[in-house]
């Protein structure tokens, strides 16, 4: 009866890391889906009338935004244009930064080979500083992780 409650075991070791291998693969492609979908959001601009429809009338109150860019380093500097991009979007349809989550895994804004230091542009025209006084980060550098992301999807 030992050798069987520790082949029992073994077993449900082993499932266990097959569970949470998928986990982190899907955390992942949760991850990278929420960076894609903040590309292709920033580039449907000129759809505003159907993101206004998705989202209901400007103020509704049970919408919530989770922004997340995982990218780091100077090199992805549009991603975290994007994701800036996108959180201005979402406060101009209604949704108050109450709702509103935003995590940033690097900071542009002060890094070092930012030729307009404390400010964040999404074009080369630099009209429209996207690092503004009213932008609340939520989760910044290595606070953005799979982990924290589950964990405030799943509520922990």
């Amino acid at each position: 009866e030992p050798e069987a409650n520790s082949a029992n075991t073994i077993q449900q070791v082993s499932e266990r890391k097959i569970v949470l291998t998928q986990l982190r693969m899907k955390s992942r492609h949760i991850l990278l889906a929420v960076v894609m979908l903040a590309h292709v959001a920033s580039s449907c601009q000129n759809h505003a009338e159907e993101i206004v429809g998705f989202f209901g009338k400007k103020g509704t109150t049970n919408n919530w935004a989770v922004i997340v860019c995982t990218s780091r380093f100077w090199f992805n500097y549009r991603h975290i244009a994007n994701a800036l991009s996108i959180y201005y979007t979402v406060k101009r349809l209604g949704i108050p930064d109450t709702q509103i989550i935003l995590m940033l895994a690097d900071d542009m804004a002060c890094n070092a080979r930012n030729s307009f230091p404390a400010h964040v542009f999404n074009s080369q025209t630099h009209l429209t500083n996207l690092y503004r006084d009213d932008v609340e980060v939520d989760y910044r550098g290595y606070d953005v992780s799979v982990e924290t992301f589950i964990r405030l999807l799943t509520g922990r």
